[in-house]
């Protein structure tokens, strides 16, 4: 795969001083889904902005599909496709009138069957005569994301794309981001839903304040860093973890009665079949016996603190 965005040494300091972007490096590559996470304030929103031309860099250089944002900024940004966190709309205009505005505003002539197709695929056609005033929260999104497709980009940043959306909606959501990527279109998005990114993302990327501190397939992140607990079941409740067992670190769970064992299943040795003879030794029966992987966010938490600390 080839690079479509090349983020070199980004940084960002505003008038207050406040740095909010420090030395960024960074590349996405053409097709892919890519999950951006940090906590509140990490930088985010600051680093979308600036790839797309909304912000101006302190330094860096960033390049969009070979343009230079900053000397060819119009090339760069017709790229692009924007759907922002905020629900800004034009609440009187009609859904078909407010995303066929848009095209126009990067130059591109009418085509009312490219709006068909994007209302369609968005399941908005049925609303595309409709004020955008008197649609849900979840349908103005939606238009949004019709918004940022008008003028047929490339790439497409999501900003939250799923924020105040119901359960439902957002699923629907994640099948038109499939959708598009199946179409060659690259995605950014950047989500406080750990499980958006867990279900969505090829890559994901964390930033905290103002810095990447990883950058890492999914697949290979949950390997590499995530856990497995074995919790054992007790035939009879323990008030306290016998000293016998001590190697295993093990903890009480259930009020005694379970006991949870937590161990790295990629290692040569699990230890679970000399804790499982230890539990013998010291006449402690167990009557279930289940796994539970690490999931995203436990994996997120824990590198955010551990940068902070």
């Amino acid at each position: 795969m080839s690079s479509v965005i090349s983020i070199q040494q980004l940084s960002k300091t505003y008038e207050s001083g406040f740095q909010a972007l420090k030395g960024i490096d960074l590349s996405i590559e053409k097709g892919e889904i890519f999950a951006l996470l940090g906590p509140n304030g990490a930088g985010k929103t600051t680093l979308i902005s600036i790839v797309c031309g909304i912000v101006n860099p302190s330094g860096g250089t960033v390049t969009v599909a070979g343009h230079d944002i900053v000397r060819d900024f119009r090339a760069a940004r017709s790229q692009i496709g924007l759907v922002p966190q905020e629900l800004t709309t034009d609440a009187f205009e009609t859904v078909w009138d407010t995303v066929s505005f848009s095209r126009g505003l990067f130059g591109k002539p009418r085509d009312p069957a490219h709006i068909e197709r994007v209302l369609k695929d968005l399941s908005l056609w049925e609303k595309r005569d409709s004020k955008i005033m008197t649609l849900s929260g979840g349908m103005k999104r939606r238009v949004l994301i019709a918004k940022a497709l008008s003028h047929e980009p490339d790439i497409l940043f999501l900003d939250e794309p799923t924020a105040g959306v119901d359960v439902e909606l957002r699923r629907g959501m994640w099948n038109v981001v499939r959708a598009l990527q199946a179409r060659g279109v690259t995605i950014i998005l950047t989500t406080h839903y750990i499980e958006e990114a867990e279900e969505m993302a090829d890559r994901i990327g964390i930033i905290s304040r103002g810095e990447i501190i990883l950058v890492e397939e999914k697949a290979e992140l949950m390997r590499k860093l995530g856990k497995k607990q074995l919790t054992l079941q007790l035939q009879q409740p323990l008030d306290a973890v016998p000293p016998g067992l001590s190697e295993f670190a093990l903890t009480l769970g259930a009020g005694g009665r379970e006991l949870v064992y937590t161990y790295d299943a990629n290692a040569a040795r699990t230890g679970i079949n000399t804790l499982i003879a230890a539990l013998g030794t010291a006449g402690i029966a167990f009557k279930d016996v289940e796994t539970r992987q690490s999931t995203l966010e436990e994996i997120f938490v824990g590198l955010v603190q551990e940068q902070r600390s």
